[in-house]
């Protein structure tokens, strides 16, 4: 857009003029241009619509949507529209579980048997061992679970909790990392019972409503009676379509959340203002600051693919916090996905400087662009770099070299190699006490594949033993489905999808 250049030209005489001196831009002039670089970033990223919240000093400088709520409708997105908070959603746990500190009714070093004497997970020392501060942090030695509730949405909390008896650690215990919903879960239900409350009803009476966050919703289901929302949208097959919203609704504490950027802009002025709404400490300070504490080194491969840019020299996680540095201050941030919708919050508190990004196109990376793109702007008066630029062509590279993987698997398909068995000798059930159950019917000459009701796919044979699943949901995309064999009898024993193996059942 013409007006970014004419900015970027009068910046920079301005910086020559004043010797290398800092120009004096005016916030005015700064949020004009932010504005304008927007509507570029977010047409040139395909997103239908975003929203964008920037809050400094105790005000909110910015609070505006852009684009349109769904594709096929001329209902525009404004700061007042409903968007998924998703994983953004455990910083306000961590919150929750800090308002029980204060109350003195729990420690962050407690152990969560103390509070739920029937936690278990598979390894009974983990089980004794940990803390409350450990659920928090991703480093229980537990490997990823999410498809505990997204495979099987109808799945309950409850249920859910009692699978997890069930699952060995796949690393030592606090010597790792790997991103974990359901300890999030676990957070929530010792803030039910210790409130007597439900995670939903404590988070919307103790945070959102003393915060004055009067639209927003610590579930989907909560949030349905709000008419001014966005829909989730997805790139398949280089076509965006609208899909089905995804309910995180069973794992709550870690991404069910709902606000708009009017009201994020009060949550994330809340973190910037050391705990405070007003003159009121919600928070006390100590328990505010032990949030934004790091609290294990995260690896750069393990962290997100932007520190290719920002190259930071250190990466943490706090309660509820990703952590870098960049050109000298720590930011505190956090992104939040599910299918077709984005979010980020971004924070430099010593800069008392936030911004908060909503999206409702999948994993649109733009939110990552306009992050650091206020920080420089606002924090360092510096419009010069072109994040959305530079992003798009890193997450370009990264899905260029996904295609070509997949391109490869392609290649290495043994065609004409016929399975071993009859279709009908691979129908069953095949479980697994942790993982759930698989269902492999024969329907028209065809396999089929039922995890759940909103989970089949049809099956395809692809070589040997092995069968390509196409899922029902259209943006799951395609899986290998390998059917392994008994050594002794020959007879199908095991189902292997996603490195997940079931048994088949007698």
């Amino acid at each position: 857009m013409k007006n970014i250049f004419t900015f970027f030209i009068i910046f920079l005489s301005l910086f020559l003029a004043n010797g290398l001196a800092q120009p004096v831009i005016t916030d005015q002039e700064k949020i004009k241009y932010l504005d304008e670089y927007i509507q570029k970033a977010r047409k040139d990223w395909n997103v239908p619509g975003l929203a964008i919240a920037v809050v400094r000093d105790g005000k909110t400088l910015f609070s505006q949507g852009y684009g349109i709520r769904s594709l096929g409708k001329t209902d525009l997105v404004d700061s007042q529209t409903l968007f998924g908070c998703m994983s953004t959603t455990k910083a306000m746990t961590a919150v929750g579980m800090g308002l029980l500190v204060d109350q003195e009714k729990i420690s962050w070093n407690d152990r969560v048997i103390q509070h739920l004497p029937g936690f278990k997970i598979g390894d009974p020392y983990i089980s004794k061992e940990m803390k409350v501060r450990d659920l928090f942090t991703h480093n229980t030695g537990l490997g990823n679970a999410d498809f505990l509730w997204a495979w099987t949405p109808d799945l309950s909390p409850d249920k859910i909790l009692e699978r997890m008896q069930h699952a060995q650690p796949v690393y030592s215990f606090r010597g790792g990392y790997t991103y974990q919903n359901i300890m999030y879960l676990v957070a929530g239900k010792i803030i039910e019972k210790l409130s007597g409350q439900s995670w939903e009803e404590f988070t919307e009476q103790q945070i959102f409503t003393p915060l004055g966050m009067d639209h927003s919703y610590a579930s989907l289901e909560r949030s349905q009676k709000y008419t001014n929302r966005s829909l989730p949208h997805y790139e398949i097959a280089d076509q965006i379509k609208i899909i089905t919203e995804t309910s995180a609704d069973p794992i709550a504490p870690a991404g069910a959340a709902w606000s708009t950027a009017d009201d994020i802009a009060k949550w994330v002025n809340f973190l910037l203002n050391n705990a405070k709404t007003g003159d009121q400490l919600l928070l006390k300070e100590k328990t505010h600051a032990e949030l934004f504490k790091p609290q294990i080194i995260i690896p750069p491969n393990q962290f997100y693919p932007t520190v290719a840019l920002t190259k930071p020299h250190w990466t943490t996680y706090g309660l509820g916090f990703f952590q870098h540095d960049y050109r000298g201050e720590m930011v505190n941030f956090h992104t939040g996905s599910l299918a077709g919708r984005t979010a980020i919050i971004g924070l430099l508190k010593d800069q008392n400087l936030g911004v908060y990004i909503f999206g409702n196109l999948d994993h649109a990376e733009v939110r990552h662009a306009l992050m650091y793109k206020v920080f420089d702007l606002f924090a360092f008066h510096d419009p010069t770099r072109d994040w959305s630029k530079e992003l798009l062509e890193l997450y370009g590279d990264i899905k260029h070299k996904g295609e070509q993987q997949r391109e490869m698997l392609v290649k290495k398909r043994v065609n004409d190699a016929p399975a071993s068995h009859s279709l009908s000798e691979y129908v069953g059930i095949y479980s697994d006490p942790f993982l759930g159950k698989i269902e492999v019917k024969l329907q028209d000459d065809r396999l089929t594949a039922i995890i759940s009701k909103k989970a089949t796919a049809v099956l395809n044979h692809w070589h040997f033993d092995t069968f390509q699943a196409t899922w029902d949901l259209e943006w799951w995309g395609k899986s290998l489905i390998d059917f392994e064999l008994d050594a002794i009898s020959g007879e199908v024993r095991q189902l292997n999808i996603h490195n997940s193996s079931y048994v088949k059942e007698k």
